[in-house]
């Protein structure tokens, strides 16, 4: 894998993009959006696949997307998100860190791919028996993912997701259902 892939590209990005990252800075709660209760951080570290998304720059254009969390050893999470660029006909990786926003029993961290630029995570929805599904926001409603264990999910979770979603605000008939078929497939 090319080393270049894990180091951020701050400097390379045009001036236009520098007001969407001090945006994106906000470390807020989307209205009527609240995060889970009695969160378990060791039961939601590991790999998880990305269902659906809310369209992003971050992410444009790119499938098979999964994100990997482990313990860093500041008490923080470091998270690596992944996925195949078809454009470029390559992966893609990125890595982050996130740290609790308040209680370690709240779903709800501050999370930065680009420091010292925070954004809001926010676990609205978990499968809390079997952390199979995460339903997450960013700091509003224009961001917006379906995370699971495995790359794909029982139709029933897809409605729920979309369901409680469209109830929070969040505009579900923008949503991206991720290929997670074989790179160049």
């Amino acid at each position: 894998m090319d080393p270049a892939l894990n180091e951020p590209r701050m400097l390379y990005y045009p001036l236009y993009v520098w007001p969407l990252l001090i945006l994106v800075g906000c470390q807020t709660l989307p209205e009527n959006v609240t995060p889970v209760q009695d969160f378990d951080l060791e039961s939601y570290l590991g790999s998880w696949y990305e269902i659906a998304r809310l369209d992003h720059p971050f992410e444009r254009g790119l499938r098979n997307v999964t994100a990997e969390y482990t313990l860093r050893g500041d008490g923080g999470v470091r998270i690596v998100n992944r996925g195949y660029s078809t454009d470029e006909g390559e992966w893609r990786e990125v890595e982050g860190r996130g740290y609790f926003a308040g209680s370690e029993a709240e779903g709800f961290l501050r999370i930065t791919f680009f420091r010292p630029f925070y954004s809001s995570y926010i676990i609205f929805e978990l499968d809390q028996e079997n952390y199979k599904y995460a339903f997450i926001s960013g700091s509003d409603t224009s961001s917006l993912w379906l995370l699971a264990r495995t790359p794909e999910v029982d139709e029933e979770v897809i409605r729920y997701f979309m369901e409680k979603s469209r109830k929070l605000g969040f505009d579900t008939d923008e949503l991206i259902f991720v290929d997670h078929s074989e790179p160049g497939n």
